[in-house]
């Protein structure tokens, strides 16, 4: 059934009916609505290329009757709209909107000129305008001091600018080649210059910055009129044209949003710990004894297990070392002068031994590395602080109050009749009320802010604040006391390139020698005897790299002008 999708959906929801405990037929018959929809807009697009408008909707209008909640179909439907809307012919004055009331613009003459005129204020305004192909109407507020106007190979807007810098005028343009020239003061301007209304949009702008913003079209673009309108979020100007595209440009800036920075950064702890352990440790002690006396202690210590000793046939009666060495051979005699080995000396009844301590020998090494790597994304704006913070909160209780509430007891004497002698139970009966902590979260870890600035030539300045905040260990008046690191510092970063932080977290070194005094001591000696050491140390390696994703800091400057004779000759 290849290209007839609605026959066979029709059929696998027929089987679906008949069998509804099969999932098979209910996914197939989707299967087959998603192709035929899909034939359908495939087909409404064909339509569209040919120009018929008609049957593309009536496809795209079938296939959201089949699925309504298909997105390609929506989509393919507001298209579709959108280009009968543009179709449809506009009002009259729609169509006249751009032309009535536009700027009138001059056609000055194009090229290059080059002017040497020496004369009064009028006269050099008027010569070159004319050179230009503009007639200029001189206003009486221009003065009729004596200049000299000296420029060479001068566009008409440098030659304008210059001419402004040298008689303290400008120009209206009244059409297309004649302008009035005036004094520049704020007076002519206000009867000059001509003014345009002109409504500015500021969606999704807050009170306080809709302020700002009045404030700035009022102070620093001399708007004569700003109305605000809170409700629609727009303000409405009346400015000359020039101060309204300057208005517009800068708005433009500042609702497009500053440089966004993404910021790569990388920690990296490695933490070592290492504790060996070697070398032999003689005996620290040697007992001396009397043979006979220990034997004799021994045996009157465990007379029954010496008879049955004898009774069994295991030693005999006057057998005094069988008898001693069956006893600690069978386990139930022990003796620790016996566990080490002896050593004997003299004889008789003043036969004595010495038992050394125990000699121990260690060969034991153990040794730890760890390695913890973070990498997160901080995206900010130009200027903007970025705090990122590892670690815990760890709760510290600052007091402890106690709400007796109900519980409070009947305290004779205080709260009823009654003798002070009943005020010895108080202290039992309040023993038992849970006092309620007040606590304060510190912040246990690493804290690091950011805030990045983009430079015009492209370069980030990064300033760094890095704080590591621990606990000691001790406290004082059962409060925990805190260990703080910090480090703040600025850094000039060209884009991808990083910028490296590193500091030791702790380091730490112990020694022990463990020997016999004086023999340890001597050189070469001591690594034959017991010898413990352990060796801590953590390091932090922070590695920060600015990337601009949306930069708006043009480089370099606008063009300067040098402006030379503008003195008015004697």
């Amino acid at each position: 059934m290849e290209g007839r999708f609605a026959q066979a959906r029709e059929k696998y929801e027929h089987a679906a009916a008949l069998d509804p405990s099969n999932p098979d037929y209910r996914q197939a018959a989707r299967i087959a609505l998603d192709h035929e929809v899909t034939a359908l807009v495939q087909t409404a697009a064909k339509d569209r290329l040919r120009g018929d408008q008609s049957d593309a909707s009536a496809a795209l209008l079938q296939a959201y009757k089949l699925d309504p909640a298909n997105i390609e179909v929506s989509e393919h439907l507001d298209q579709l709209g959108a280009e009968v809307a543009r179709a449809e012919p506009q009002p009259i004055y729609s169509q006249a909107d751009a032309a009535i009331g536009a700027a009138v613009q001059l056609e000055h003459a194009p090229g290059l000129r080059s002017f040497h005129i020496r004369g009064d204020e009028h006269r050099v305004i008027e010569e070159v305008f004319k050179d230009y192909g503009i007639e200029a109407m001189v206003d009486e507020s221009v003065g009729g001091q004596q200049v000299r106007f000296d420029i060479g190979d001068a566009t008409f807007a440098e030659a304008m600018r210059a001419l402004h810098l040298l008689t303290g005028s400008f120009y209206v343009p009244l059409d297309e080649h004649r302008v009035v020239v005036a004094r520049d003061t704020p007076n002519n301007r206000m009867r000059f210059m001509r003014e345009d209304l002109e409504t500015v949009y500021l969606p999704g702008l807050s009170q306080d910055t809709r302020t700002e913003v009045t404030n700035l079209a009022r102070e620093v673009f001399q708007a004569q009129r700003v109305a605000v309108d809170s409700a629609a979020g727009s303000i409405t100007l009346r400015a000359p044209r020039l101060d309204l595209d300057a208005f517009n440009a800068t708005m433009h800036e500042l609702l497009d949003g500053s440089s966004q920075v993404v910021l790569d950064v990388r920690f990296m702890q490695i933490a070592h710990t290492s504790t060996r352990n070697t070398g032999v440790q003689p005996p620290q002690s040697i007992s001396a004894f009397n043979v006979y006396a220990e034997e004799q202690s021994i045996l009157n210590a465990n007379q029954s297990l010496v008879q049955e000793i004898i009774s069994s046939g295991l030693a005999a009666p006057g057998d005094t070392l069988a008898i001693l060495g069956i006893l600690l051979a069978s386990g139930d005699v022990s003796s620790s002068l016996f566990s080490n080995g002896i050593a004997l000396f003299g004889g008789g009844l003043t036969q004595s031994a010495l038992a050394p301590g125990s000699l121990t020998a260690n060969f034991n090494l153990n040794s730890t590395d760890t390695r913890e790597i973070d990498d997160i994304q901080l995206r900010l704006g130009d200027g903007q602080d970025g705090t990122l913070k590892l670690g815990t909160r760890y709760p510290i209780v600052t007091s402890q109050y106690s709400n007796l509430g109900s519980n409070v007891p009947s305290i004779a004497g205080l709260t009823g009749a009654g003798t002070s002698s009943n005020l010895s139970s108080l202290l039992s009966e309040l023993s038992s009320v849970q006092p309620i902590p007040q606590v304060q979260y510190q912040d246990i870890g690493l804290t690091l802010k950011v805030n990045p600035k983009v430079l015009r030539n492209g370069n980030v300045a990064l300033s760094i604040g890095l704080k590591l905040d621990g606990l000691t260990g001790s406290s004082v008046n059962g409060l925990p006391v805190l260990d703080n690191q910090s480090y703040e510092g600025v850094v000039m970063l060209r884009q991808g390139a990083a910028a490296v932080v590193a500091g030791e977290l702790d380091e730490s070194e112990s020694r022990a020698i463990s020997g016999t005094p004086g023999l340890s001591e001597i050189p070469g000696m001591s690594n034959l005897t017991g010898n413990n050491l352990q060796k801590n140390y953590s390091t932090l390696l922070i590695v920060m790299t600015p990337h601009v994703v949306r930069g708006t800091q043009n480089a370099g400057h606008s063009p300067m002008y040098r402006v030379v004779g503008t003195t008015p000759l004697p």
